[in-house]
């Protein structure tokens, strides 16, 4: 009709939680649900985050600690251009080099330093315990950004894990609540029908 103002709804918030003749059981389990699910969501990741980040920092200090900067020279002098498709390329080539632990060892190996370098240069390598070696640990700042990465990373994916478990029971209780539903309507139906003058 023309003259029929529109129809308002008004959202009530948090109905689930406020004492109404409209309110059942299910509502009340939903809202439980719901509150613990985003609880356990946000502290489950917040909790799995750190224990990652601790992981990855102890990591990181287990590698420098395993791991010491050694003076090396070079053996021979090294090419002018890198060789090209040799994959990840950071502008260096290898070169040979020599160095003397500190038990008096000499070592040889190839390492990579700048295109050029003469014979005699000076290079810092980095070597283990065994005297071989390994490329250089992670910088301060390279560290603490992998490890708030993986903190994020995995606070996130924990979160996510927890919140769709919670969609999950949810969605089945739901389900549950419509049939519970229809079954009462089956009941309900014919005699609201015939109270409303329908045809039963």
């Amino acid at each position: 009709m023309a003259g029929t103002p529109p129809m308002t709804v008004t959202r009530v918030r948090l109905w689930r939680w406020r004492r109404n003749p409209l309110r059942r059981h299910s509502d009340v389990v939903e809202a439980w649900i719901v509150l613990v699910t985003w609880i356990l969501a946000v502290l489950g990741g917040i909790l799995a985050g750190q224990a990652a980040a601790g992981s990855m920092d102890a990591a990181f200090s287990a590698r420098r600690a395993q791991v010491h900067a050694v003076s090396a020279v070079l053996t021979d002098g090294a090419a002018r251009t890198p060789t090209a498709g040799s994959g990840y390329d950071d502008g260096r080539v290898w070169a040979p080099v020599r160095w003397t632990s500190g038990n008096g060892a000499v070592h040889t190996d190839r390492a990579k330093v700048f295109p050029g370098a003469p014979a005699g240069s000076t290079v810092t390598v980095w070597a283990d315990g065994t005297g071989r070696l390994v490329s250089p640990p992670a910088t301060p700042a390279e560290a603490m950004l992998q490890t708030v990465l993986a903190g994020v990373l995995v606070a996130q994916g924990a979160g996510t894990v927890v919140w769709v478990g919670g969609r999950l029971v949810r969605a089945r209780l739901v389900r549950r609540r419509l049939t519970e539903w229809g079954e009462e309507w089956k009941r309900v139906g014919p005699e609201w029908r015939n109270l409303s003058g329908g045809r039963g």
